[in-house]
């Protein structure tokens, strides 16, 4: 189209939404879209870069919580005045040693206060694309379960994009300040058998299934069950290790 400004591919490894989420960073901080403008169109961004429009709202979202954008309703999303810190500021967490199981069951109850409401907004606020990137993410992780590979950065992406479904930026903006180290380990024990991993594999694939299921459906309370199961069950389970721990010692 003439007249487009097209952009140049971020360099670096990274995801396809971090890719272009960098490359529309730096195309508004080098001035290439100026306060006001309109960045151009999903269909356009699509097209330019080569990525599917999940990739595309994703990217958006992003910019969207670190106030570089907006988005007006039927016109489009607008760069925004620049602030004086446009990244989002990390959480201070004070210590906190991710090694010690403690401290993940401190940061499993953090997040379950905040995603079970994050799962019930969703349900009732989520839109037809949030919906379809909740369901992409999801088989995402699955396809991470069956095919052996980690599934850490898959999982935090889901939740990700059920707290996007909030319509409530600050939902997203909390979990991306904490990041994926909320995620919690497959392996709790280094000599758990192939069985007790299959069996963690199906349980979080179900725990998953009935979060989704109930955010595509509307039911909000549901939701939040779901959620708050899901959140419950890694706590339960890290407690179970730290009585093993406790144990071991004496």
């Amino acid at each position: 189209m003439a007249g487009e400004t097209r952009l140049e591919p971020a360099k670096g490894a990274g995801t396809l939404v971090s890719q272009l989420t960098d490359t529309l960073r730096q195309a508004i901080a080098a001035g290439q879209f100026t306060v006001g403008a309109r960045l151009p169109s999903e269909a356009q961004l699509t097209e330019t870069h080569g990525v599917s429009r999940t990739v595309v709202r994703e990217a958006i979202a992003a910019l969207r919580a670190d106030r570089l954008v907006e988005a007006r309703q039927g016109a489009g999303v607008f760069v925004l005045e620049p602030r004086q810190n446009t990244q989002p500021t990390m959480l201070s967490l004070n210590n906190i040693d991710l090694a010690q199981v403690s401290s993940m069951i401190e940061l499993l109850e953090l997040r379950t206060a905040v995603e079970v409401e994050a799962a019930g907004l969703a349900a009732v606020r989520r839109s037809p694309a949030q919906e379809e990137s909740i369901f992409e993410h999801h088989h995402a992780v699955r396809a991470c379960l069956e095919a052996d590979k980690p599934t850490s950065e898959a999982d935090f992406a889901l939740h990700l994009a059920i707290a996007e479904a909030t319509n409530n930026p600050r939902f997203r903006e909390f979990l991306t300040m904490i990041g994926k180290r909320l995620i919690p380990r497959a392996a709790l024990r280094p000599d758990d058998s192939e069985s007790d991993q299959a069996a963690y594999i199906a349980l979080l694939d179900k725990e998953h299934d009935a979060i989704v299921v109930a955010i595509s459906e509307g039911d909000e309370e549901g939701a939040r069950q779901a959620m708050r199961s899901h959140l419950r069950g890694a706590q339960l389970r890290y407690r179970t290790l730290l009585r093993e721990v406790r144990q071991s010692v004496r």
